[in-house]
């Protein structure tokens, strides 16, 4: 559980280990100089453990629900196509525009000929 905990610590708060826990000369770990927790403090640091680790749960089923993933995509794409068409000052690429129109009417076209192709008969 102690490697769980740390792994959900907040990055304000570095995981630096303190000097008085540096190993001694025996190689045991001596006992750290700060004063312990009382049980209130463990508990209220265990509480509020819990409630940063439920929020982040939520969060991340929040995350993974099919709906989010293409809400997410679809501002994705239209990012994309506004940066593929548009200056950083707003202005149409008007050669960009005319590239996609004809690729789209390429395509239109091969599409109606295969149509035509296969339901003739």
């Amino acid at each position: 559980m102690a490697e769980q905990t740390s792994k959900t610590r907040e990055p304000s708060q570095p995981s630096k280990p303190s000097p008085s826990s540096k190993p001694s000369q025996s190689g045991k770990p001596s006992q750290p100089s700060e004063p312990s927790l009382s049980a209130d403090e463990i508990e209220a640091e265990i509480i509020a453990k819990r409630a940063h680790l439920a929020s982040t749960i939520d969060e991340l089923a929040l995350r993974a629900q099919p709906r989010e993933i293409a809400r997410r995509q679809t501002e994705s794409a239209k990012a994309r196509f506004v940066n593929a068409t548009h200056t950083p000052q707003g202005d149409l690429r008007m050669e960009r525009i005319g590239a996609i129109a004809a690729a789209a009417s390429a395509v239109f076209v091969v599409l109606a000929i295969l149509h035509r192709r296969y339901h003739r008969g």
